[in-house]
């Protein structure tokens, strides 16, 4: 494993275990644009690159099938999951966050969503976090005009509220912890930033590198972007660091995508054998960085 990716792998084990997540970005990278569904054994081989134990990986996998997000077949003795229906939902919004350009059309309006009641608050909470909307008070939710909502806050009073006065922006600066993710934007470059050296060099990864490399690009890059609603520009500061995290985050990408899905062609499988080949969708994929 080259020493810029052996950093970001040492720098993963020195934080509280984060297999659940992982796992998901796998499904949402990987593993929905061919199909939907994987083998056990193909997701226990990857984590053996990140020295995470076979014991570890299927706790984590019980625990998100018990919480709503896989379901499990059987062939034999060997086990496959997919993800159901919330899962494909919280994926197709975020899908979008990470790896589309930041909406430019904006109108100079935002949706304001207001929940009363609290039961409504605590279900709908993640959901709207993870489709970028901000919270300046408990039950008021903010995002740019045009977000999509979430089924969890389907019940929500919706209105429209305009940015361009005092009390527009006001709200918008307590809506988001701006200076949070412009540093978590800044810890993900420096992370990044020697393997797309190396990268840049002519180096080649093997393609079971370059599959870890790319889930863990992605795994960084979400927990940061997925809290960013993605302000239009003209509310972001000039040195918004956003802008340069999402092109490293591409360029590192782009040149990622070949190996790492020569290794799932290699070494993935579902009830059916070898998975299918990646959806369109893949290749289009951080377009125009």
């Amino acid at each position: 494993m080259p020493q810029p990716l052996a950093r970001i792998v040492d720098q993963l084990k020195r934080e509280p275990s984060r297999t659940g997540s992982i796992i998901i970005t796998v499904f949402g990278d990987a593993i929905v644009p061919r199909g939907g569904s994987v083998w056990l054994g193909t997701l226990l081989e990857f984590f053996q690159s990140l020295d995470t134990d076979g014991n570890v990986v299927r706790t984590a996998m019980s625990r998100l099938a018990a919480d709503g997000w896989l379901e499990r077949s059987r062939v034999g003795r060997n086990s496959f999951y997919r993800l159901i229906k919330k899962g494909r939902q919280t994926f197709d919004t975020a899908t979008k966050h990470i790896y589309d350009p930041p909406p430019s059309d904006w109108t100079g309006r935002f949706e304001l969503l207001l929940i009363g009641n609290a039961e409504d608050r605590d279900a709908a909470r993640d959901a709207l976090k993870n489709a970028g909307f901000g919270s300046p008070l408990p039950g008021v939710w903010v995002a740019p005009s045009g977000a999509p909502i979430p089924d969890e806050a389907a019940r929500a009073i919706r209105l429209e509220v305009s940015a361009e006065d005092d009390s527009g922006r006001r709200l918008l600066s307590e809506s988001w912890p701006l200076d949070r993710t412009a540093d978590a934007y800044l810890k993900f470059i420096r992370t990044f930033e020697p393997l797309r050296n190396w990268i840049g060099r002519g180096e080649t990864l093997s393609d079971a590198d370059a599959f870890t490399a790319r889930i863990l690009l992605i795994h960084h890059y979400r927990r940061v972007v997925l809290r960013d609603p993605l302000l239009p520009a003209p509310l972001l500061p000039g040195d918004w660091p956003g802008r340069a995290a999402r092109k490293l985050c591409g360029e590192i990408y782009r040149g990622l995508l070949s190996p790492s899905e020569q290794w799932l062609d290699d070494h993935a499988t579902n009830e059916d054998g070898p998975l299918p080949k990646p959806n369109g969708a893949l290749g289009r994929r951080f377009e125009g960085i």
